[in-house]
């Protein structure tokens, strides 16, 4: 029996103006249109991409008393976060954690006082909410019916500002309602592209006519998960089920700086999270891998999976992500490499590419600060 795949709600839409679909952690979603992948992530780049993200979960949680002490005490109880100092419609970033130190999840969370905004991957969507309810029974974790674009690029504070200026206002990782085409939109300065830009919550019953109206603008080009995925590659962003999954840590994915300092050793509120004896003695003392950023000068396609050899012969790691730049026009590579290790070569079949490690992110960020 085929699993059941969900439909986006804007489906008929992205069929309308040419998408090809595929599946995606249980949804049909568009992976590419017809200017294509490269295209698409060129655009993005130098104007404006419109990404439709609906397959993501987005959740409302809230304290079953009501107040916001509360809330924030569950959620530290369940994530390495602190509340102390998080600002009122500040977004961050953080994890869903196993007893092991591993990622069950990445999550975007946004603190709106007395009640918290989620975003979490598709794929992991039920798990992430049935292992919160599990591990705060004192919380309610609502499912928010609602469509979710990405808009990424340098013209996206432009574009967004002529529906509602307040756009133009917001810095990264702020969120704010915005006004658009006569709709309230739960609207957030981030994205998973490494450019400026904006993920926006659209009521379902006003998202087609939004999107129709950024559409128009000759600025806004739709892209897919195709151009999504190197996007995000050149950012040296991690994708969930790659870079990162239930058996890497934070401490080894380089993405501490999302382990608050006060939840590490000596810190007012250090451990008390699941896997929080792993990731303080991965903090401490070093982890045994860690994911790297490489590139190659050879035009040979590297994808996950790929070993990577030392100078010995000998495999010290594995690609996670891997694919050739559209901007820089060379083979990048996210992988996990043994600490102290230097790759010098993949394998690729029967060749040999040659790697070198590069500081990431590939391609430099351009958020908003």
């Amino acid at each position: 029996m085929s699993p059941i795949v969900r439909q986006i709600p804007l489906a008929g839409l992205h069929r309308e103006l040419g998408a090809k679909f595929g599946p995606f952690a249980g949804y049909d979603m568009p992976i590419q249109y017809p200017a294509g992948l490269k295209a698409e992530h060129l655009h993005t780049r130098s104007q404006a991409g419109l990404f439709d993200v609906s397959h993501m979960g987005q959740l409302h949680i809230r304290a079953r008393d009501g107040t916001a002490q509360s809330l924030q005490t569950g959620l530290q109880a369940a994530l390495p976060v602190d509340f102390t100092g998080w600002p009122i419609g500040l977004q961050k970033y953080s994890f869903l954690l196993n007893d092991a130190g591993g990622i069950e999840d990445d999550l975007m969370l946004v603190n709106l006082g007395d009640t918290v905004r989620m975003v979490v991957n598709a794929g992991n969507r039920d798990a992430d909410r049935a292992r919160l309810v599990a591990l705060c029974p004192g919380l309610s974790f609502d499912w928010v019916d609602a469509a979710l674009i990405a808009l990424q690029g340098p013209q996206a504070e432009a574009v967004l500002a002529q529906l509602d200026p307040s756009a133009a206002a917001m810095s990264f990782m702020q969120a704010r309602e915005l006004m658009l085409e006569g709709a309230r939109c739960f609207t957030t300065r981030s994205g998973y592209t490494g450019e400026d830009g904006y993920e926006i919550s659209l009521p379902s019953q006003a998202a087609e006519s939004i999107v129709r109206r950024l559409l128009a603008d000759s600025r806004v080009a739709l892209a897919g998960l195709g151009a999504r995925d190197t996007l995000r590659l050149e950012a040296g962003l991690p994708l969930h089920g790659n870079d990162i999954s239930p058996t890497t840590s934070p401490v080894e994915a380089g993405l501490s700086f999302a382990i608050p300092k006060s939840r590490r050793a000596g810190g007012a509120l250090a451990g008390g999270f699941p896997g929080a004896a792993t990731v303080l003695a991965q903090l401490a003392h070093g982890p045994s891998r860690k994911l790297v950023g490489l590139i190659s000068p050879d035009a040979i396609p590297i994808r996950s999976h790929a070993s990577l050899l030392d100078a010995n012969g000998d495999s010290v790691g594995e690609v996670t992500s891997g694919t050739v730049s559209p901007t820089l026009g060379k083979p990048i590579m996210l992988a996990y490499v043994s600490a102290g290790a230097q790759p010098v070569q993949a394998a690729v079949r029967d060749r040999r590419p040659a790697v070198h490690s590069v500081p990431l992110p590939f391609v430099p960020k351009r958020y908003k600060r």
